[in-house]
């Protein structure tokens, strides 16, 4: 994706590897609906959120509302807010996921990008004029739904999306260089 600058985000971060502790921690979170999780989670977002970057609000990866209705909360909502209290950012639901997806999980790049291609639209009323928006979600794998959901924030009206998640699941994940622009912080021996 990053090859052919189809990427719509301006940067991303990333606190450690989709593999061990921390997979298992959000499979917690996510799955067996451990929501107290949030917090201990939430406090490696903030080790790895940019110091020196300037941020106007926190959007959470909206899911669709059927998914949010069985699962019972959004995962990435309960990052965002626990992100936002500790870092003074207010979070703002600027997207909707308009359309339900299939899972991501075992799809090339190419069928990801497919799949989640027009599944986020702007919410009506919301400005995000101007805004640096940091949009948080649990994985980065390819990033074809960050990059979609980081469109749609654009269409909205930001200026700056950055994208940050707790883990990186990527066949190329020791070789961050091949994502020129996106940085990958690793932290605590994740």
């Amino acid at each position: 994706m990053c090859r052919t600058n189809a990427r719509k985000f301006d940067a991303a971060y990333s606190f450690g590897a989709y593999d061990g502790v921390l997979k298992q921690l959000i499979h917690l979170l996510k799955y067996d609906r451990i929501r107290t999780l949030a917090g201990p989670l939430a406090d490696r977002l903030v080790s790895t959120c940019p110091l020196d970057q300037r941020f106007d609000a926190i959007v959470p990866m909206p899911l669709h509302w059927f998914r949010h209705w069985r699962r019972g909360y959004n995962q990435a909502a309960l990052l965002a807010k626990e992100l936002g209290r500790r870092r003074g950012f207010p979070m703002l639901r600027g997207v909707r996921r308009s359309r339900a997806t299939p899972p991501q999980a075992g799809l090339s790049g190419a069928r990801r990008r497919a799949n989640v291609s027009g599944a986020f639209q702007p919410l009506r009323g919301r400005p995000l004029q101007g805004m640096r928006v940091l949009l948080v979600d649990d994985v980065f794998t390819t990033g074809a739904t960050a990059s979609a959901c980081a469109g749609a924030l654009k269409q909205a009206g930001a200026s700056y999306v950055a994208v940050l998640t707790l883990a990186r699941a990527d066949r190329r994940f020791q070789s961050p260089s091949s994502y020129p622009g996106v940085e990958l912080a690793i932290a605590g021996g994740a």
